[in-house]
């Protein structure tokens, strides 16, 4: 699922390209994707945008006369652009025709979880907001341990929760607790001071540093290749790799469709977390779809 740095260079390309331009036509073409159903599709046509925005894990678009597109791509959605006019192709959920290019909305695989709504007004868009703190809205770190303490969830569980933190996902929280140097499964309740101040710098720090490696990765073009396993990522997508702090072997485990990467050696004492073990507790402490991770 793209989470903070992802959607941060999505926005940033989109500015470039659409920002200010008139969206001519908006095709659907999957009868899956669209959520809401008032204001009518066709009331975007011809509407210039005026503002993108962040939501969460969410791209807003935003347009005159106070109409907001917003696309959740979810797992497998991903954006695409093409200079000029462009068909759709089979794979496309969704074409938008801008008036200098065509943005496109893909998803892979069959479970349709990608999801575009039409609101009408600030109010309605705030609707979709799930509430989490946005980290970097402000330099407070009460307010981040205030949020993360608000229940006693494992750290790995915490920095998930759209309702506590906002745009963190699985990727990147385990490049956060690497950082951080805290198990996965530590209890938010169970934090000593400094840990908390060690993860909070951390959140900011690893998210920050994404956000500039992705930017620098797509330069001036629209970002593609969007994916949760990239190159350089200390733990996420590399089991049984060395650690590149310590060298131990990057452990992994798994519980449904989710999965944690983390370092023994730097994170959990030398001990590994056993799969049965940590099923049982993620199973308690884990969101049951992934519509709740977003």
């Amino acid at each position: 699922m793209p989470e903070y740095p992802d959607i941060v260079v999505y926005i940033e390309a989109l500015e470039k390209r659409i920002s200010g331009r008139t969206l001519e036509r908006l095709q659907i073409a999957s009868p899956f994707l669209l959520r809401t159903a008032e204001p009518s599709i066709s009331t975007v046509t011809g509407k210039k945008v005026l503002e993108l925005r962040r939501l969460g894990k969410r791209i807003c678009i935003g347009l005159e006369d106070d109409l907001w597109l917003v696309i959740h791509l979810m797992i497998a959605g991903r954006l695409h652009w093409k200079d000029g006019s462009a068909k759709t192709s089979k794979r496309d959920l969704a074409g938008f025709y801008f008036d200098n290019g065509t943005l496109t909305f893909t998803e892979a695989g069959t479970q349709k979880r990608a999801s575009l709504h039409l609101v009408s007004g600030e109010a309605a868009l705030r609707e979709l907001d799930r509430g989490g703190l946005e980290i970097f809205e402000s330099d407070n770190p009460a307010a981040f341990v205030s949020a993360l303490q608000s229940a006693n969830h494992t750290l790995k569980r915490a920095l998930t929760n759209p309702r506590l933190l906002s745009g963190i996902g699985n990727a990147y929280s385990d490049e956060i607790l690497f950082a951080a140097q805290l198990s996965p499964v530590k209890l938010t309740q169970k934090l000593t001071a400094e840990e908390l101040e060690r993860l909070y710098l951390a959140t900011r720090a690893t998210l920050n540093d994404w956000v500039e490696r992705l930017r620098e990765d797509a330069g001036e073009k629209f970002p593609e290749g969007v994916t949760a396993f990239r190159e350089g990522m200390a733990v996420h997508g590399r089991y049984k790799q060395p650690c590149p702090r310590c060298g131990a072997k990057i452990q992994r485990i798994r519980y449904a469709s989710n999965e944690t990467n983390y370092c023994p050696a730097c994170q959990t004492g030398g001990k590994l977390l056993a799969d049965r073990a940590l099923s049982r507790i993620l199973r308690d402490d884990w969101p049951k779809t992934a519509e709740e991770l977003g």
